[in-house]
């Protein structure tokens, strides 16, 4: 009978340990047409390949508010956001005003999504100042762009009122500088972008310089921005490098995930970098090397901060 009690209790002891190494992760992204669900689909095969216990799913999302909306209501434990987004839910600011998720941790900072003012060389623009009183699109209602153009104009006390103000999506936009019904486009992507060739290509136009100055101007209020250069040669014709603001895209991840289970999610997704560019060529665009930089002030996860300092990213 002892032998029998004893048998039965280490069962049920490797049973509780089995179900204790078990980690439920949640990861979202966007739509299932988007660019980077594909991406969280490879990326969660891995960790359930290589992580014991590990049991994640890649799920479509609406993006970066509902992502981080979603790991505030503890369904998701990881998601794509950019830095400010992550920053405001943070901070229960802005779409997340009276709802501060003190949780959200930082897994790793991936690449720059920069603004990128294209306008007419005849226009006479030269400096964000000069767009007052031009005829610029800003981007369709509601979009980031329109935010981004805001927040820059406020710099020096102006708003969108005080542009010839329109509202449209980038295709459309380049569609009526070409036609050259526009002195000037907004547009926040990451680099080349179609709508900003197709400007540039079918009109005399140029991008307008955002300098350093301006950005350090935008940290005070804003600490989710970065200094961005658009090398030289990006786009045909763009012979100088040009200075810019931008935002980075993040994976953030909760803190309630142990910290052995975000070091080991941490080494694996860095570990198969080289696979992972291979597969998905947005991530080209990111570099590890800048994993643990401009990230607004939101901490990393303690278990990602053990892999960096492992690696020598940070101290």
């Amino acid at each position: 009978m002892k032998k029998f009690l004893t048998a039965a209790l280490c069962v049920a002891l490797l049973l509780a340990a089995s179900s204790a190494l078990a980690v439920d992760i949640n990861f979202v992204t966007a739509g299932t047409s988007s660019t980077f669900y594909p991406i969280s689909a490879t990326v969660v095969e891995l960790w359930n390949n290589a992580i014991e216990g590990m049991n994640a799913t890649a799920t479509p999302s609406g993006g970066g508010v509902d992502n981080l909306n979603q790991a505030l209501d503890g369904e998701a434990q990881i998601g794509i956001a950019n830095a400010n987004l992550v920053y405001q839910s943070q901070q229960g600011l802005a779409s997340f005003e009276g709802y501060p998720n003190e949780n959200i941790r930082i897994f790793a900072g991936l690449y720059y999504n920069p603004n990128q003012v294209v306008v007419t060389k005849d226009s006479g623009i030269e400096t964000l100042e000069d767009l007052i009183g031009k005829h610029i699109s800003v981007g369709a209602p509601g979009s980031t762009t329109v935010d981004e153009a805001t927040v820059h104009l406020g710099l020096f006390g102006k708003t969108l009122d005080d542009m010839q103000t329109e509202y449209m999506d980038t295709t459309d936009s380049a569609d009526m500088i070409s036609n050259r019904q526009l002195d000037g486009v907004w547009v926040m992507a990451g680099t080349p972008n179609a709508a900003v060739t197709q400007i540039l290509t079918t009109t005399e136009s140029k991008l307008l310089p955002i300098p350093a100055e301006t950005v350090d101007q935008l940290k005070v209020d804003y600490p989710w921005y970065a200094s961005y250069t658009i090398p030289a040669g990006t786009y045909d014709g763009q012979d100088e490098d040009v200075p810019t603001s931008a935002v980075k895209l993040t994976l953030f991840i909760t803190a309630d995930v142990d910290e052995e289970t975000v070091y080991q999610m941490t080494k694996v997704f860095w570990e198969n970098w080289d696979s992972l560019t291979e597969q998905h060529a947005a991530l080209r665009a990111a570099d590890p090397k800048l994993a643990c930089e401009d990230l607004a002030g939101v901490p990393l996860h303690d278990g990602a901060a053990r892999y960096y300092r492992e690696i020598g990213l940070i101290d």
